[in-house]
Formats: C-alpha cells, structure tokens, sequence
C-alpha cells in the first residue's frame, strides 16, 4: 500500500479546539438544564456521532465535493421540498423531517450545500466576475433564503443566504458593486419588511429598539439575558448558582440563551476563554485555506468558516440586544442535534480541503 492510501488527513489544532468546545459544551449545558444528566447523555451521543462524521468526511478528496455540488444541492432543496410536504408543526413552523425516533433540521444541509455548489460554479472564472455569473449566484442565494424563510425560519434562512454571499464575495466581487447592492437593500427594507417578514418577526425588530415597553411579553427575554450576563460580574455566581437560570427566569437557556448562562454563572473569565477557543477555531480555518490546494478549496473553506463566524456573532448579538431574537444557537455549545451535526460535517470538509494536496507526478 502506498504511503499516499494509507494517510489519514488530520488536523489536530482543529481537532482538539473542537473537542473543547465540544467538553465546555457538555459542562455548561449541565447546569443550564438544571443538572438533567438524560438531556447530558443525549447530547453526548451526538457530539460523539458529529466527531464520527467529521473524521469519516475529511478523508473525502476535495474533487469529491466539486463533483457532487450539483447532487448535494438539489438533494437539499428536496429534502426542504419534502418537509413543506409532509413535516410535523411544531410552534407555527415546519422545519423538521423525522427520521424515526430523531428528528433532523432539513434546512441545516442547505448551510453546507449552497456554498460549495456556488465555489464549483465561480472557482474556475475570470477575475473580475461577470455579471451574469454574479446574476446566477444571487439568484441561487434568494431561492435558498426564500425557501428556509417561508417554513418560517428567518435565522436559519439569514446564514443560509450568508453562506453564498460570503462565497460570492471572495469570488472578487467589486467594491462598487457591494455598495450599490447595499444602498439596493436600503432601498427595498420596506418591501421586506411587509412582504417576508411575519408579523412575528416584525415585533422582535421593535423590540430590539425598545424593550422596556412590553418588560413582560416581547422585551422579557432581551431583559433577562441582559440582568443575567451583567450579574455575573467577573468571575460569575459559579457553577449551578445562576439567580435568572436556576430560578427559570431566564428563557431557553439550554438553546438560544445559554451564553447568558455562561456569563451570569462563570463571568467575564468564563466567557473570555470560550471566545479564545472560538478565535482560535476562526484562526485555524484562515490558516488551512490560506495554505489550501486551489481556488475551490479557498472559496468553501472561506465560506464555510464566515458562515461559522456569522453564526456565532449573531447569537452573541442577540442575548446582549444588539439584534433580534431569531433563535440561532451557540456553536458546539447549545442543545441540538441537527445544528452540531451540520457543524461536524461543516468542519470535516474545510479538514479535507485544507488537508488534501496535490500530489505531483514522480
């Protein structure tokens, strides 16, 4: 066998961060459950299954992505077809497919699949990009985003569209072009906000201006998550001690709050080591794109790892009232099954991209 067929493609500063991430996740999520050792164990199958894929997809050669983009996103797309069709409610809302005894976020492979499609439609084009490939690729972002947001899922549907234009973007679009599409956007913030959004999400938006003006009904998280992470001064209350979290005060804090957990029990020190791993994770994955084989491997690691970044930065900008609540969990911290999993298998090809080098005839 040669030396080239046995390698395991492996990078353990990725690696080993994600575990810790992964084993703070587990921590925390302890005492936000109030020490409930059966939502512990559940989560921990899945963080050992994510770990599972993650290996088992970073030893895919990167041509396998690119050949495939096509049959990744179309699967995805019906996979969203198939739970307009036939996924349960649950709280006004159709996002899930049951498989079984589990139940799986379909949207969460369209995150993965729309970047790499649209790094195998851009990787090999001229610079500067044309426009009538950058027509195509916004095109394929606004059917993505239109079909996650109308199940509704706005959040979901915000970092799916994030993940083709950050691909779009390190193509080499054109500083004048962003800034006509932003003043675009300025332009048409109204139709968006009569046409897309839910009466819903309209009132979490005002709410973000002014939560003091409904402190029992649409302000009350916002509140909760602010008194909590600033009582938590700079070593916290400590661990299982949190006022908001143990006395329930404080609202879905094994999900979309659970930074306010960290911040209110373990303090500034708590959260300063969880976003030094998350910087690291961030540094790392810049590292293996810059050193990354080609063009295509660049633009999915990039557009992987920003997507990773925008997830992150909006739940953090959420639970502090900088955005509205759209229920986006913590990476690798928060309760969830479908998020991690799409999280490892995010991470298990940005291993193979960054990992696989061209080998050169002998």
């Amino acid at each position: 066998m040669s030396n080239r067929s046995a390698k395991i493609y492996f990078d353990p500063y990725l690696f080993f961060s994600l575990f810790a991430l992964s084993a703070l996740g587990l921590f925390f999520l302890y005492s936000a459950s109030n020490a409930d050792t059966s939502i512990v164990l559940k989560q921990s199958v899945y963080v050992f299954l994510g770990f599972a894929i993650m290996l088992s997809v970073s030893q895919a050669d990167p041509d396998v992505f690119r050949r495939t983009s096509l049959v990744f996103i179309i699967f995805s797309v019906l996979l969203l077809g198939i739970t307009f069709l036939i996924g349960p409610e649950i709280n006004g809302a159709q996002r899930w497919v049951r498989l079984g005894p589990f139940s799986f976020q379909s949207s969460e492979l369209l995150k993965l699949a729309l970047p790499i499609f649209l790094a195998n439609f851009l990787f090999d084009k001229r610079l500067p990009i044309q426009s009538r490939e950058i027509v195509i690729s916004l095109a394929v972002i606004f059917i993505a985003f239109i079909l996650v947001a109308r199940q509704p899922d706005l959040g979901t549907g915000l970092i799916v569209a994030l993940s083709g234009l950050f691909v779009l973007f390190l193509s080499g679009l054109s500083w004048s072009f962003m800034g006509g599409a932003f003043i675009a956007l300025i332009i048409c913030s109204p139709l968006i906000w009569n046409v897309l959004l839910q009466p819903f999400q309209q009132q979490r938006i005002a709410t973000l201006f002014n939560p003091e003006s409904d402190p029992f009904g649409a302000g009350w998280n916002i509140i909760q998550s602010k008194i909590a992470i600033g009582s938590g001064g700079i070593f916290g209350k400590g661990f299982g001690e949190g006022s908001q979290t143990q006395l329930n005060f404080l609202p879905e804090t094994k999900t979309d709050f659970i930074f306010s957990v960290i911040g209110e029990e373990f303090g500034f020190f708590g959260v300063a080591i969880l976003l030094s791993i998350y910087f690291f994770v961030l540094m790392r994955c810049l590292y293996l794109a810059l050193n990354a084989r080609d063009r295509f491997c660049r633009l999915v690691i990039g557009g992987l790892t920003l997507t990773f970044a925008a997830n992150l930065i909006i739940n953090l900008c959420m639970v502090v009232g900088l955005l509205p609540v759209v229920g986006m969990p913590l990476p690798f911290i928060s309760r969830g099954g479908s998020s991690l999993i799409s999280l490892f298998f995010a991470f298990g090809i940005i291993t193979s991209m960054g990992t696989h080098k061209k080998f050169l005839p002998q």
